[in-house]
């Protein structure tokens, strides 16, 4: 009976939803707590049951976890960079329980600077050692383009130095911040410096500050694609294939792309093989009922811009300009269980404040 018993409970925990992965954590908490406060093995007693809890619920969720104080153990749960995850570590901690001697974070959090040294294969990382500078270009006014300074940095050691800058900036921005406030980020030595080098701590309020120009600047704005012109741009790719691409002109041509500067790009793949590449009837229908799906739910005057799609290779590609990256996220996540079982569906979702990854298509 114990072992029917074993069988039917696994089962029991299937986690489908926010609400089953703490349930099933509720259950097994007090375990965890102990296993964390006594160091006992805690990769296996602890994150190697929590992984897969989280791999059923949805891929990409990562963790952090440890002692607070004495009696109060932090599960820092982390997308590890990855932008288009940020929404469901976000929504899985909004949705914890409150228990006792727990204390659950969405995203690692910032540090004061004092409170960090991080040493890493014979280097440190403080603000001792780090500087940085910023580049502006009046061709793209609102990229915040930043070089961090380390005294120890040359060409044998960048890859360390690199990682390690890369983990102090995790912990003193914020990995909200880090993630989503940097357009383009260099490393550089001492003499790599092109600008005025500032002291690494004044970082924070620099970025704080330009984050909230940009948002003064573009607040509000909204463009209405319904008279919109399309042009539609045909090509024969080198392995002898078609590639058609529908694309929204007056878009391309607009002076206010940093307003959107979330690109959200969706790729479907269906089998094309015995067509030159291109789908049959039914597959076409398909995918026009699910971009159909997406314009829907993410609407122009909402903050989601459809940039236009592009078909070739078996593929078609979708492409939206949106104000945020949460919403589109969500969307595009709830459309790939929808179709799980009809076509496979990928999206990813990246910074582009310019949308300079268009300009294959302002060149054609």
């Amino acid at each position: 009976m114990s072992f029917l018993k074993n069988i039917f409970n696994k089962k029991d925990e299937a986690i489908k939803s926010y609400e089953d992965f703490w349930s099933w954590f509720q259950k097994n908490e007090k375990e965890f707590y102990t296993v964390i406060k006594q160091k006992n093995n805690i990769e296996q007693n602890f994150f190697n049951k929590l992984s897969p809890k989280l791999n059923e619920l949805k891929e990409g969720i990562f963790y952090l976890t440890g002692m607070v104080n004495q009696d109060t153990v932090e599960l820092i749960l982390t997308p590890d960079g990855i932008i288009k995850n940020i929404v469901f570590v976000e929504e899985l901690i909004k949705s914890a329980p409150e228990i006792n001697h727990w204390l659950f974070t969405a995203l690692k959090p910032p540090a004061e600077i004092k409170n960090i040294q991080i040493n890493m294969a014979g280097h440190s990382f403080s603000k001792d050692n780090m500087h940085f500078c910023f580049k502006q270009d009046n061709n793209f006014p609102d990229e915040i383009d930043i070089t961090i300074i380390h005294n120890d940095y040359n060409e044998e050691n960048k890859s360390t130095i690199t990682n390690g800058i890369y983990i102090f900036l995790d912990n003193f921005l914020g990995e909200l911040n880090f993630i989503t406030s940097i357009d383009n980020l260099k490393i550089a030595g001492k003499e790599g410096a092109e600008e005025q080098i500032i002291p690494i701590e004044k970082l924070k309020e620099f970025l704080n500050w330009r984050e909230k120009e940009f948002i003064e600047k573009y607040e509000g704005i909204r463009h209405n694609t319904d008279n919109d012109n399309y042009s539609i741009l045909e090509a024969e790719l080198q392995n002898g294939t078609a590639l058609i691409a529908v694309v929204n002109t007056d878009l391309l041509e607009w002076d206010s792309k940093a307003s959107h500067p979330w690109i959200l790009s969706v790729e479907i793949k269906y089998s094309g093989e015995n067509n030159n590449g291109m789908p049959d009837q039914p597959t076409s229908e398909l995918l026009n009922e699910i971009e159909n799906k997406i314009l829907e739910n993410l609407r122009d005057l909402d903050g989601y811009l459809n940039v236009g799609r592009e078909t070739a290779n078996s593929t078609r590609e979708i492409y939206f300009a949106c104000k945020d990256f949460r919403k589109p996220s969500s969307v595009l996540h709830q459309i790939q269980l929808k179709y799980a079982n009809k076509i496979a569906i990928n999206y990813d979702i990246y910074k582009d404040k310019y949308w300079k990854s268009f300009d294959r298509f302002i060149n054609n």
